[in-house]
């Protein structure tokens, strides 16, 4: 049986950004499908899921038939109903991968897992960013060339970043300006895997990179569960609320 894949986008900046269109004319959910696909072929079923769909297309067929779900956020965190970011993060305790992308620590699926703000340092400047392997032979590294990705152009992002300490530390990434930040990273989660992956800035076409890609694909198969995700009865409860965001990512 084929990993159920799901990748949410709000898809929002490239319906508001001629830039990002251009980048992204199919969406950047659109773009992970195609990348996802192309690596992984028959390993996979993929289908996308969009912010303004109806129950942000979340419902509870498309959860229940979701093994690994991509999430990709920036500017509309708090237009996430918590009851949908709820559902979310139950099922992650229930067994289904997560991988969260870019500006999505601060999701709120991902806040409610980590327990943690999320906040961090950024400066969207552009510059150089190196993702150094810091966990060699770690089957999300499968298929690198050398031990790092270089990206040309990618928004900063530095530490400190409000996280739990990480289960597995897979990247750390470097920035032209000096600084350094925690990039890939893999905590357990009841009987589900969280992937935070930072590269992915919505301006830069970070996506249609091949490395980044082989990296995406070999997350989708780290996290995803053995045999699909178990009807559970007894998984942790969500019960925290949500706080509001108080700081720009």
């Amino acid at each position: 049986m084929p990993i159920r894949v799901t990748v949410w986008n709000e898809f929002r900046h490239e319906k508001s950004s001629e830039y990002v269109k251009k980048v992204y004319p199919d969406g950047i959910q659109n773009t992970l499908k195609a990348a996802v696909e192309k690596l992984l072929g028959s390993e996979v079923s993929v289908r996308t899921a969009t912010l303004d769909e109806p129950e942000h297309g979340l419902t509870d067929e498309v959860l229940n038939n979701t093994d690994v779900l991509f999430w990709w956020g920036h500017m509309a965190h708090q237009e996430v109903k918590d009851e949908i970011a709820a559902k979310v993060a139950q099922r992650v305790l229930a067994g289904m991968g997560l991988i969260v992308l870019h500006s999505g620590h601060h999701s709120k699926p991902f806040r409610l897992l980590m327990g943690t703000s999320g906040h961090l340092k950024w400066r969207e400047a552009g510059e150089i960013e190196r993702l150094w392997v810091v966990s060699p032979g770690h089957p999300i590294t499968v298929g690198m060339e050398k031990d790092y990705i270089e990206l040309p152009h990618e928004e900063m992002y530095g530490e400190q970043f409000d996280i739990p300490t990480p289960d597995e530390l897979v990247f750390i990434s470097w920035f032209e300006g000096g600084e350094v930040f925690r990039s890939g990273c893999v905590w357990k989660r009841g009987a589900g895997k969280v992937f935070y992956f930072r590269p992915g800035h919505e301006s830069y076409p970070t996506y249609h990179n091949p490395e980044i890609q082989r990296v995406l694909a070999n997350a989708v198969k780290y996290v995803a569960p053995v045999g699909g995700v178990p009807n559970r009865t007894n998984s942790p409860q969500i019960t925290d609320p949500i706080a509001p965001i108080s700081k720009r990512d």
